[in-house]
């Protein structure tokens, strides 16, 4: 009896047990679902604040900035080192007067430019409110290539296309893009050798040849002959470089040490001014007892310079 008693007491405890666990947990699992809705709320209103925040100040970026009419652009100045046209680079940077100034994209505006093959350089600067100033530096060729060009009743004919100090194809000028008259009749040298499938406008010759001429050429504009002879032609094969003058003179070079050998050039052709003389040939890629043939038919060797190697 006792026994009987005492197990229907613990199955009334185990119950209770039970009922206390079951509400224990029912009451936790509420307080998880009340903080996982007010996490969620939370997170919803910083949503929406971001939301708001995000339009509302793109709303007053644009009110501020981009649609504000103090920043319309109303002046574009261009100014150019070469002979192009200021209206013709305003229609190749693409902009017009009442687009927003802050919302160029200048970067833009310098490729639209520079994929211009007269153009070597640009710069593009904002001055507020209202300005945008364009800087351009033009290519200045330093030779010519001729290419030849059939005629459609047969013939043919040539065109010449510059190639700047860095090897840069400049097809020739229209008139109708320079803005200070007519451009110069070029008297610059012919450049041979150069293979006619390269000459593309815009594109940069590489070739070695083509290197070494345009490093003569800069090398002859610092030296002491500059300004003393004109050059006409230029040909590079077999490791020497062969200039033409205006007179027919024919000077060797090597394609090493241009300064050293231009100012041996120099020295000789000062000797033969003392003793009126012009010069026919000369082999300034020879180091020692250097040949040279006077106008006239007379020949003799020069002294080499001192420290000259036997090729120059």
């Amino acid at each position: 009896m006792l026994g009987w008693r005492r197990n229907l007491r613990n199955r009334r405890l185990g119950r209770d047990r039970l009922l206390s666990v079951r509400m224990r947990a029912e009451a936790a699992r509420s307080a998880r679902m009340r903080l996982a809705a007010r996490l969620s709320a939370l997170m919803a209103a910083c949503g929406v604040g971001a939301l708001l925040f995000w339009y509302g100040g793109a709303w007053l970026q644009n009110r501020l900035f981009y649609e504000n009419p103090r920043f319309q652009l109303r002046r574009v100045e261009v100014y150019t080192d070469g002979v192009l046209s200021v209206d013709q680079l305003r229609r190749w940077a693409g902009v017009q007067p009442g687009m927003n100034l802050l919302a160029l994209d200048l970067s833009q505006v310098k490729r639209g430019l520079e994929l211009v093959p007269y153009v070597a350089g640009v710069w593009v600067e904002r001055v507020f409110p209202d300005t945008l100033r364009i800087h351009v530096r033009e290519r200045r060729p330093l030779a010519i290539v001729q290419v030849p060009l059939p005629l459609p009743g047969g013939g043919v004919d040539f065109v010449q296309y510059g190639i700047d100090g860095e090897g840069v194809v400049v097809p020739p000028m229209d008139p109708r893009l320079v803005g200070m008259g007519p451009p110069p009749e070029p008297t610059l040298p012919l450049l041979r050798g150069v293979g006619l499938h390269e000459v593309q406008p815009g594109r940069k010759l590489e070739h070695g040849s083509i290197t070494a001429a345009l490093g003569w050429l800069k090398a002859l504009q610092r030296s002491p002959m500059a300004g003393l002879v004109e050059i006409r032609e230029l040909t590079v094969g077999d490791g020497v470089l062969e200039v033409v003058t205006a007179d027919d003179a024919r000077i060797t070079f090597g394609l090493r040490d241009f300064e050293r050998q231009l100012l041996r050039w120099r020295e000789i052709y000062e000797a033969g001014l003392r003793h009126q003389r012009c010069i026919e040939t000369l082999d300034l890629a020879v180091g020692n007892n250097i040949p040279v043939r006077w106008r006239g038919g007379e020949t003799n060797g020069i002294p080499p310079a001192p420290g000259r190697a036997q090729r120059g």
